[in-house]
């Protein structure tokens, strides 16, 4: 099943109490110019939610996930209108990652789930999608899980 109607997603990648967060760049033509997010982005033909969310972390920050590590999802309505979706990826490592850098960006980086959380520089949109994550019902998963084939 695929989700045709949606622009861009963001994952919550949560490992050992830690989330992976980027500080965004402190650029005008950009939303939330140098406050901490959570890797994601906008959807390329044929994405679904999955793809969308795994591709925008590598991009942004060098870690990799498989589509089997995503645990929970919810699609959000935009105040533009759009819809966005959230993820969650919980890929039990023992040992993180290190995240990099890439072009976009002023820095990445594991910190404590209840830091990010606490950010007053954090995206307050993201900080309350997690909370609604943290929040519901582990056995409520919304959406579409595939990635395409």
């Amino acid at each position: 099943m695929r989700d045709t109607y949606f622009s861009g997603a963001k994952l919550a990648v949560i490992s050992a109490g830690k989330v992976l967060a980027f500080l965004r760049d402190e650029r005008t033509d950009i939303q939330w110019p140098g406050l901490w997010d959570l890797p994601g982005g906008g959807r390329e033909p044929g994405e679904t939610p999955v793809d969308c969310a795994i591709r925008e972390t590598w991009e942004e920050t060098g870690v990799m996930l498989r589509p089997s590590e995503v645990v929970w999802q919810r699609d959000f309505q935009e105040d533009k209108g759009g819809r966005t979706w959230f993820l969650v990826a919980a890929p039990g490592w023992l040992c993180l990652p290190a995240p990099k850098l890439s072009i976009e960006g002023q820095a990445v980086r594991w910190m404590a789930v209840e830091q990010f959380l606490a950010l007053p520089d954090a995206v307050p949109h993201m900080q309350a999608r997690l909370r609604a994550y943290l929040l519901a019902d582990r056995k409520e998963f919304h959406g579409p899980a595939q990635a395409a084939s």
